[in-house]
């Protein structure tokens, strides 16, 4: 049986690790019950990027790093991504795994000329996210989490752009029929956000932001995490 695959790209902070697990655990409990198989390969480690046909789907986490940066094991999974779109298994990069994604495809992904956006933000699907299979049951205005400071500045050519909001019109694509990027965080908790929030606290408040107004402002967020296992739905499907 085909395994789904989540590709580790980087760990949380070691203190909200010890408390409430790393990016896979809440990845892996956002997915929901399972007809197959998971497995982690930490690509930070060198761990063995699998075969196409060995994935039922792929997840690639968020990451402290910057994808810029052009750092080897990511530009192993930037290759391995290519693969995928071509083997046509279906794919979900969250935040880091999306700005992959979008440069895998040919997008451009950078620094956003705005700054940081963190917290819980209010998103909106397109119109073409009303059809699409990752998207489905999830209301046209949602809450999601987010911490990110590089962001797909442009779409792959012939991508579908399929959520945004006014400070980030890219928060989801597909490119294909069955590979997606989110660049917002379905797999957080409200616990796991306020974490973020709290550890970047003085570099939050030396950019001028209201650290109280966003530890107020974090909230619980259905629709985000209804992407998860509807990833979870079709990816699994035919094993």
């Amino acid at each position: 049986m085909k395994s789904l695959f989540i590709i580790k790209a980087g760990s949380t902070h070691a203190c909200t690790a010890g408390r409430l697990g790393d990016f896979e655990q809440w990845i892996i409990d956002g997915l929901g019950g399972l007809r197959c198989p998971v497995r982690v390969a930490d690509a930070v480690h060198g761990e063995h990027l699998p075969d196409p046909g060995e994935c039922a789907g792929a997840v690639v986490t968020g990451s402290h790093a910057m994808v810029t940066d052009e750092l080897p094991w990511s530009l192993a999974i930037e290759r391995w991504i290519a693969g995928l779109l071509e083997a046509c298994v279906p794919f979900l990069g969250i935040c880091y795994g999306h700005q992959l994604l979008g440069r895998a495809a040919g997008g451009e992904v950078g620094y956003h000329p705005l700054g940081r956006e963190v917290g819980t933000v209010e998103v909106d699907l397109t119109p073409e996210a009303r059809e699409d299979r990752l998207f489905g049951g999830v209301p046209g205005h949602f809450f999601a989490h987010a911490t990110h400071a590089q962001s797909v500045l442009r779409l792959p050519p012939g991508a579908v752009r399929l959520a945004g909001n006014p400070y980030e019109p890219n928060h989801a694509f597909r490119v294909g029929p069955c590979a997606w990027g989110v660049q917002f965080h379905p797999e957080y908790t409200r616990e796991v956000m306020a974490e973020y929030v709290m550890e970047d606290f003085r570099r939050l408040q030396a950019e001028g932001r209201d650290v109280e107004a966003l530890l107020a402002g974090i909230g619980e967020t259905p629709g985000a995490a209804r992407v998860l296992t509807n990833f979870a739905s079709l990816a699994c499907r035919a094993t």
